[in-house]
């Protein structure tokens, strides 16, 4: 029997979790993506090269970068809901000062944008680690699809509006509105969220001296990560080099698809909008689709990891042929036809790597998600930046989109 007590209502105290965990992820990317659009007409303002457009956009990676681990370490020492709480005011913070570094100096933006970065790495292993106590295996597979999907949604909102705001009001609104959100969900955060499921915090209270005896030691195998078991484990290592894959793809597509919309297919400013959403809108049905799939098959019978590795194969290899397709392309519209597809299918990739984390060790799936985060955080930093560079030399996206497919397919 579950050591979780069942409610009786059917929306229960985990879900309550799952969404602010949700919209956590959600607005961790409107606040990252938004720069991939808004540096149009920053760009035009500053008069910047595609290089230097890359070094803005890859800069916040290197903070990222430095933070994974911590996060999850963190997470396991304070609760998930504290290291959440703080990376969401923190990296909201540096998104409101990232209008007057800009117009300060080049070098005092690419500071803000690493700063930034610093918050937003501890976001997912403290999500981890929040998912990993409250989420039974029955559900695993739609909790951790659930909030992934936040990655396309905020993604497609910060595209939708970031062209309305900015033309409207000018960039920098654009910044000062979204980093007020972060600030609006940490009022709800603080109040609704909690580390564990409050009968488990109760028992420490109310119980018998057994049962504060058996929550203490509990409590203190959760401080004590096992890094010599974690890193000589070879599922452990199948994530990293699944996660650096996967992030490769999407921090490249994150990054540069509205200027390439914009630069090599000619879509102004106000209409990007209409040819970024639509592979967005893909991506969000399509991984609560693998989620609940994922999950069917489970309960099913299929074994767990059967259903990762199929739910990764899919998400793998359907975007490598469709951005190898895409690199021929010149018409907008045929180009988001094969986007749609790339990140439809991609988002398989969420009840896949995404979810196994949580499925080889639950109780430290933070620790381990910054772990592969770290290395998946990687691609940020060289794929985006090196995007630019094979942009100015050649002219065009195809030599990009040839090597995403090829590290897809490796």
């Amino acid at each position: 029997m579950s050591r979780y007590k069942q409610e009786s209502s059917p929306w229960q105290r985990r879900h309550t979790v799952v969404l602010l965990c949700f919209l956590a992820t959600f607005i961790c990317y409107i606040d990252r993506v938004n720069i991939s659009v808004a540096i149009i007409p920053m760009a035009e303002q500053f008069g910047w090269s595609d290089t230097q457009r890359g070094l803005v956009l890859s800069s916040f990676f290197v903070g990222y970068l430095v933070t994974q681990v911590l996060g999850g370490w963190l997470a396991g020492k304070l609760g998930g809901k504290m290291v959440l709480g703080f990376g969401v005011l923190w990296w909201s913070l540096f998104t409101l000062l990232t209008p007057l570094s800009a117009l300060a100096s080049f070098p005092l933006l690419i500071a803000a944008r690493i700063l930034m970065g610093v918050g937003e790495g501890v976001a997912f292993p403290a999500t981890y680690n929040l998912l990993g106590r409250w989420v039974p295996l029955r559900e695993r597979s739609r909790a951790a699809a659930f909030n992934l999907s936040a990655i396309p949604l905020g993604t497609l909102f910060a595209v939708t509006a970031t062209p309305f705001i900015a033309v409207a009001f000018g960039w920098p609104a654009v910044f000062y509105v979204f980093g007020a959100m972060g600030f609006l969900w940490f009022a709800f955060w603080w109040y609704y969220a909690a580390d564990r499921p409050p009968h488990a915090a109760s028992a420490v209270v109310s119980g018998g001296s057994s049962e504060r005896a058996a929550e203490m030691a509990e409590q203190e195998r959760d401080r004590l990560i096992p890094w010599r078991g974690i890193l000589s484990k070879g599922p452990v290592w199948a994530i990293v080099i699944g996660h650096f894959a996967n992030n490769w793809g999407l921090y490249v597509l994150l990054s540069w698809l509205p200027s390439y919309f914009s630069s090599q297919l000619g879509v102004n400013l106000r209409s990007v909008w209409l040819f970024v959403a639509p592979p967005w809108i893909a991506s969000f049905l399509m991984s609560n689709v693998a989620g609940w799939i994922a999950d069917r098959m489970i309960i099913a019978g299929k074994s767990v990891t059967f259903t990762r590795k199929l739910m990764q194969s899919i998400g793998f290899l359907g975007p490598a042929f469709a951005l190898g397709a895409l690199a021929t392309t010149t018409e907008a519209v045929t180009a988001v036809v094969l986007l749609s597809a790339a990140l439809g299918l991609a988002s398989f990739t969420f009840a896949g790597l995404g979810c196994n984390h949580l499925d080889i060790s639950p109780r430290h799936a933070g620790v381990i998600f910054g772990i592969s985060n770290t290395a998946a955080t990687i691609p940020g930093i060289v794929g985006v930046a090196l995007t630019g560079f094979l942009v100015d030399r050649t002219g065009t996206y195809a030599a990009a989109f040839y090597l995403t497919a090829a590290v897809l397919l490796f």
